[in-house]
């Protein structure tokens, strides 16, 4: 799949003139999620992580993406759910994180992406109790669309800023040279990725 830009996407999906909000829907052990496209910069294929130590289970690795470090979560584990095997449509949704004044790119592992939907703000209801299966705090509401529900989710909550941070130590602790290193010279950056690099800017 080539390269393609938001605009372009958004053009193929036909929302070029919609006032509603517009959302990237993807699939997350078996369930059909969104998340606000304002949030997104692109989508990568997945591969080449390099693990990090010490770091919390939800955090995959990190990557080298264009030459910067960026962590790359497990959603379904930060969800406290069962996560996918990794396949071949499995990828990486590269979001925007961090504060305005120190920003951090952060990676976002999902099973698949599906398409950019507009959905109403009246057709999004309160999020329901899911019990011990899924943490209501990190979904900002339910939306029906075409007779099946999308959980949003809520960025700001699944990315805090005080789980970053703690993250960022970790990056950047006395390590951070040598997974720096290892992340340049055994990983390919992801600037020309050759199956997905949708460009959501």
């Amino acid at each position: 799949m080539s390269d393609i830009s938001m605009q372009d996407m958004v053009k193929a999906e036909g929302l070029l003139t919609m006032e509603h909000p517009q959302y990237l829907t993807f699939y997350l052990s078996g369930e059909i999620f969104g998340m606000d496209i304002l949030n997104i910069k692109e989508i990568i294929e997945y591969g080449n992580l390099t693990e990090v130590p010490m770091t919390p289970a939800f955090i995959q690795g990190v990557i080298n993406l264009r030459g910067s470090v960026v962590p790359v979560i497990n959603l379904a584990l930060r969800f406290g759910k069962q996560p996918t095997p990794v396949s071949k449509r499995t990828c990486i949704v590269i979001v925007e994180g961090g504060t305005p004044q120190e920003p951090q790119d952060i990676g976002v592992m999902v099973d698949t992406v599906n398409a950019v939907l507009e959905i109403a703000p009246q057709d999004v209801e309160p999020p329901p109790n899911f019990g011990a299966s899924m943490r209501t705090d990190f979904i900002s509401g339910m939306a029906k669309v075409d007779g099946r529900f999308i959980i949003l989710v809520r960025v700001e909550r699944v990315l805090s800023v005080d789980d970053m941070a703690a993250i960022d130590a970790t990056i950047h602790s006395s390590a951070h040279h040598s997974i720096s290193t290892a992340v340049a010279s055994n990983v390919a950056p992801h600037s020309d990725s050759p199956a997905y690099n949708h460009h959501y800017q």
